[in-house]
């Protein structure tokens, strides 16, 4: 199952992500404190998302909300389910969720199986992770496909704050209307800040 993925080349996938100038993305939404920003995926025939914001906490234990496991499945509002199939070295597994369904279920639950790594990156951590196949599957849920795709978390200039930055591209698969897959994903990247910043603060 996971003969082809590589925690380094995914890690060095991200990392070149992080490198693109401004002037390769548009914005496709912004709050007052999140912005998310779009550009064709390289990967698939959809987009590649780039959003960021500040969180008022240290890297290390917000990276312990997003990482794959329990503590994740019990703030973040998208995921519905969550096991982890296999765990790995070098703080990496596989992970199966299911995720919730959006806009009035025109986008239907999906169910990803992922390999994800998290390591040190700079004075932050990266938490990354790609689809893997994988033969069993839930009945009556379609089987969505992530591309590279991860989290950035550093400090800020202000040491009470982390920067924190993700980068996803996320094939949902199924005869779904683009301006219904676009405003789905920006619209849930924001949501993500705002559920993460709330479970933080309990």
């Amino acid at each position: 199952m996971l003969s082809h993925v590589s925690s380094v080349e995914l890690r060095e996938t991200l990392e070149s992500f992080h490198g693109l100038n401004e002037s390769q993305w548009s914005i496709a939404k912004k709050s007052k404190d999140v912005t998310v920003w779009r550009k064709p995926s390289q990967e698939f025939g959809g987009f590649l998302y780039k959003a960021e914001g500040t969180v008022a906490e240290n890297p290390e234990r917000i990276m312990d909300f997003i990482r794959p496991g329990a503590r994740r499945l019990e703030w973040d509002s998208m995921i519905t389910s969550l096991e982890i199939l296999q765990t790995l070295d070098q703080g990496c597994c596989v992970v199966k969720y299911t995720t919730a369904g959006q806009l009035w279920n025109i986008i239907s639950p999906r169910e990803f199986v992922d390999f994800s790594c998290t390591s040190e990156y700079q004075r932050g951590l990266l938490s990354c992770g790609v689809s893997v196949d994988h033969e069993e599957q839930r009945a009556g849920l379609v089987r969505g496909f992530n591309h590279p795709c991860g989290w950035f978390c550093v400090p800020a200039q202000d040491l009470e704050l982390s920067v924190l930055t993700g980068y996803i591209q996320t094939d949902l698969r199924g005869m779904l209307p683009q301006a219904a897959v676009d405003t789905a994903m920006a619209s849930g990247l924001v949501n993500f800040f705002t559920d993460l910043r709330r479970a933080l603060k309990i």
